[in-house]
């Protein structure tokens, strides 16, 4: 069988494991904690992040990092974006032949304001990759860890063969993949969708109902095109799996981190207490930072991520926050639509 690379045994990428097993792959999942990673290879199973999910015996885990990467053409990254540099230093130190890396990640470096693929092509050099292809789309790891129905979308910086490899890869009869061309679209929607959930996520703490969280899925999607697009973005991908297709499902399950996170605020907890309590990353909190500052440097108005940024930074209550978005200048609806067109001819 051929042997696939995992780096990170949290949910996404055991679940992801799961579903290359079922396709007869050999997969070696790397993590750092020895305990965790016995855990999986005694009990086929990752109790901590994916509980109740068997694991195929094609499925093994090390916390060698050397050992995980030997003699792999594709490797998985599944690490948080935080530790993507620094995992990706210590890979490229073990391999010696041309690899197509796949980062399943979603989010946005705060200051670099890197994407995780130009993250990825400053950390390994060109002579040591075969392509960067980014997985994302509407999916939890608990659903696709019991073979629920889930579609995803992959596309490459190179070429599409690389994507159309990767799809081949993961496609089965419980895990759709679609090819997109546009790769800026595609991790933009899936990092940017990560602070709509977190605006989501408090609206509910709040008590403020279906109507709100409707207007705020709306409206979080125009600023998620808006910005996209002046970026370089097709507006097309952000009305398919990895815009609204994710947006949604992030906005709505108790599955999500980032809502759960959101939930809490909502609730008056503190940002501090709220990460110590949810005992994983959440990534919409760093891409809040990173999205701000995005908006400053295109001049892109995204009045839902200011109000979160000065929740989650500047220590203004939430519903403060709500109330000068709802106090906003009136403005027309389909003017943001022109906009982000407009911005995508120009």
């Amino acid at each position: 069988m051929t042997k696939v690379s995992i780096l990170g045994a949290g949910s996404w990428g055991t679940a992801l494991a799961l579903v290359l097993a079922d396709n007869q792959y050999d997969v070696c999942i790397w993590g750092h904690r020895e305990e965790l990673i016995q855990q999986i290879n005694e009990h086929h199973e990752n109790k901590d992040y994916l509980p109740g999910v068997k694991l195929s015996e094609n499925v093994r885990a090390t916390t060698d990092l050397e050992a995980a990467v030997a003699d792999v053409k594709t490797i998985i990254v599944a690490v948080p974006t935080k530790a993507i540099r620094e995992v990706l230093a210590q890979v490229v130190s073990f391999i010696n032949q041309k690899a197509i890396f796949v980062h399943v990640s979603k989010g946005i470096e705060p200051d670099t304001l890197l994407r995780i693929s130009e993250m990825m092509k400053e950390e390994i050099p060109a002579e040591l990759r075969e392509d960067i292809v980014v997985l994302s789309g509407p999916s939890h790891a608990e659903e696709v860890g019991l073979r629920h129905p889930t579609t995803v979308t992959v596309s490459a910086d190179s070429s599409i063969e690389s994507a159309q490899a990767i799809q081949d890869m993961f496609m089965n009869q419980n895990f759709r993949v679609y090819t997109n061309p546009d790769m800026i679209g595609v991790e933009i929607g899936g990092a940017l969708k990560n602070v709509i959930a977190l605006a989501a996520g408090i609206t509910d703490g709040l008590g403020y109902g279906d109507n709100a969280k409707a207007a705020l899925i709306t409206r979080g999607l125009a600023e998620i095109a808006r910005l996209g697009t002046k970026m370089g973005g097709n507006p097309l991908t952000f009305s398919g799996l990895t815009g609204i297709g994710d947006l949604i499902v992030t906005c709505t399950s108790v599955h999500s981190r980032n809502w759960r996170a959101g939930n809490m605020l909502g609730k008056g907890f503190k940002l501090d207490e709220v990460l110590e309590e949810m005992g994983m990353v959440v990534e919409g909190v760093r891409t809040t930072k990173a999205a701000y500052q995005l908006s400053q440097k295109f001049a892109v108005k995204m009045p839902i991520t200011e109000a979160l940024h000065k929740v989650l930074f500047d220590g203004e209550k939430v519903e403060t926050a709500v109330e000068s978005l709802m106090a906003r200048v009136k403005t027309h609806e389909m003017e943001d639509l022109v906009n982000t067109f407009e911005n995508q001819m120009k």
